[in-house]
């Protein structure tokens, strides 16, 4: 498997790849990781149908005497970043994103959004400039690993409960100006787009975005296409109504995924019906065909929305093969496979064509599950748990969930902030699902990082949006009022350039360990530290001195 980073990796960071002319080769390594250090990122927000109406709900300021400040606040509290190892070496590389983040993109993004600023702002607004975008969207992303997608901005800037990082690196009052402002496209020509396409506000940063997706990786045999569905009930002119969803209503996204990692290696927002109001025939079809195009000697594996023995024919013609449940009324389906009388519990029938073949299984009693494929040419079974079993199900089980599990994985450190633009919900989904293919590629990259820790993602998470940030840290020439978030600047302005610039752990805060005197059993946890052996003790295990005393 050919790895390499992501241009949604940096979308993560809100960047954009800036690459010339690619051509439709898979990458190197070594080209794959210069691009990397090369992307640019837009995040587009555009109120949909009427933009202002909304503005003032997207939790951002709404008065426009409010200005960029340069005195940034800061605050104190216990920072809930898991602490990283040593390990960070090769995570390093990620600080050359600042210096090569200057594409065409970026600069349209810069423009829109300072021409939005000056509009709304007039001659109170501070033009935004490259280390401002790049710090906006690494508070994004450590917002995401500290699990706040849910938590109110301002709380994140708190000084009692909030991070220092958050403090030291911009004031919250430019945080929310820059939330309210932020453009990727000219909303003056805006109307004219949008009547020919519903994603006009976002379109050319989200065609970007996708289209360098397939040359940073090639995916493994197995390929996933199903539905994602971004969870949205604001105003949204292609907003869809999904019940079996856990959200229920949002922005559907069709997704092909690799199976095994869920590395996103297309995507296709759904914009609604054709115009004049008709359904699009064979949708299904034609949405397997678009997703997976540009793939050779793959399977494509799908559930029976899109499953068809069409499908199949097709996706032969590309040297493609097809996996996925079909639905019982599909018309090429023999009526002696749907009938269950005299059908024992376990028993599998098999149907053959010449192209395809179609079992039915009775997982229970009453009940058949219909599955097709182009790639299995026999009747082979497998037992699992005792019970004989068709290796087609068993193959469509182990490879249907690559778009599910992106789905659960984007979720869990997501950057979604609450918004009523749904531009801007499609721009936190592009960072979350950027942030995963990014770890995606830096871990089969690099295997030994961080290897066996269970927050792995996490450190790499965390690594790379503190990356963003020191450039805006090193700038800063007014002091942070609080402690906290003057030990984070003082920490990143005196780092070496080679060591990464923001430790897990915010400076001036101990490290609390298990007290090596208790047993283990009763995890005691300490930050007191013994001045001759340096063992973590609690207090139960302290001894008091006074100076004179403690000499001897």
């Amino acid at each position: 498997m050919q790895e390499t980073f992501s241009p949604l990796f940096l979308s993560l960071f809100s960047c954009h790849f800036n690459t010339p002319k690619m051509s439709s080769r898979r990458l190197t390594t070594e080209e794959a990781l210069s691009l990397l250090f090369n992307w640019d990122s837009d995040e587009e927000e555009d109120v949909s149908e009427t933009e202002d109406l909304s503005e003032a709900e997207d939790n951002v300021i709404d008065d426009p005497d409010c200005q960029f400040s340069d005195e940034e606040e800061d605050s104190e509290g216990e920072c809930a970043a898991i602490s990283t190892s040593n390990e960070n070496q090769g995570m390093q590389q990620s600080s050359s994103i600042e210096e090569t983040w200057t594409s065409k993109d970026e600069r349209i993004i810069l423009d829109m959004t300072n021409l939005e600023g000056r509009r709304v702002f007039q001659e109170k607004w501070k033009p935004l400039d490259q280390t401002d975008l790049h710090a906006y969207i690494e508070i994004l992303i450590l917002a995401g690993v500290y699990r706040s997608k849910g938590e109110a901005t301002a709380s994140l800037w708190n000084e009692e409960n909030g991070r220092p990082i958050f403090r030291a690196t911009m004031s919250l009052e430019t945080f929310l100006k820059i939330s309210r402002v932020i453009r990727f496209d000219n909303r003056e020509t805006r109307a004219g787009r949008r009547e020919r396409d519903k994603l006009a506000a976002i379109r050319d940063v989200w065609d970007k975005c996708v289209e360098i997706l397939p040359l940073l990786y090639n995916p493994g045999p197995h390929v996933t296409v199903d539905e994602r569905l971004v969870p949205f009930r604001g105003r949204c002119p292609f907003r869809q109504y999904m019940p079996n969803k856990p959200a229920k209503y949002g922005i559907k996204i069709w997704a092909a995924c690799d199976a095994k990692s869920s590395y996103a290696w297309n995507m296709q927002v759904y914009t609604g019906k054709l115009p004049g109001g008709a359904s699009e025939k064979n949708q299904g079809m034609h949405v397997v065909l678009q997703m997976s195009e540009g793939l050779q000697g793959h399977n494509i594996t799908c559930d029976n929305f899109f499953t068809s023995y069409w499908l199949g024919e097709e996706l032969q013609k590309r040297k493609l093969t097809m996996l996925g449940t079909i639905r019982r009324n599909k018309p090429e389906l023999p009526s002696e496979i749907l009938k269950m009388q005299g059908r024992s519990l376990h028993s599998s029938l098999f149907v053959f064509t010449e192209k395809a073949t179609v079992v039915s299984y009775c997982p229970k009693k009453n009940k058949n599950v219909l599955v097709m494929s182009t790639m299995h040419t026999d009747a082979s079974l497998s037992t699992r748990d005792d019970k004989p079993q068709p290796q087609m199900i068993l193959d469509y089980s182990s490879t249907k969930g690559g778009v599910d599990n992106l789905d659960k994985v984007t979720a869990t450190y997501s950057c979604q902030r609450k918004t009523a633009r749904w531009p801007l919900v499609i721009f936190y989904n592009i960072l979350d699902v950027s942030a995963y293919n990014a770890y995606v590629l830096w871990t089969e990259i690099n295997q030994h990082w961080n290897a066996g820790k269970l927050y792995r993602r996490c450190l790499f998470l965390e690594e790379l949006g503190k990356s963003l940030v020191t450039p805006k840290i090193q700038m800063r020439v007014r002091p942070a009022r609080s402690p906290a978030a003057a030990a984070v600047i003082e920490k990143v302005k005196c780092a070496p350039s080679n060591q990464s610039a923001v430790d897990s752990v915010e400076p001036g805060i101990k490290k609390r360990k298990r007290c090596q005197v208790c047993p283990s059993r009763e995890d005691i946890k300490t930050s007191t530290v013994c001045e001759k052996c340096k063992k973590y003790i609690c207090r139960k295990h302290t001894v008091t001195f006074c100076p004179s005393c403690g000499q001897n």
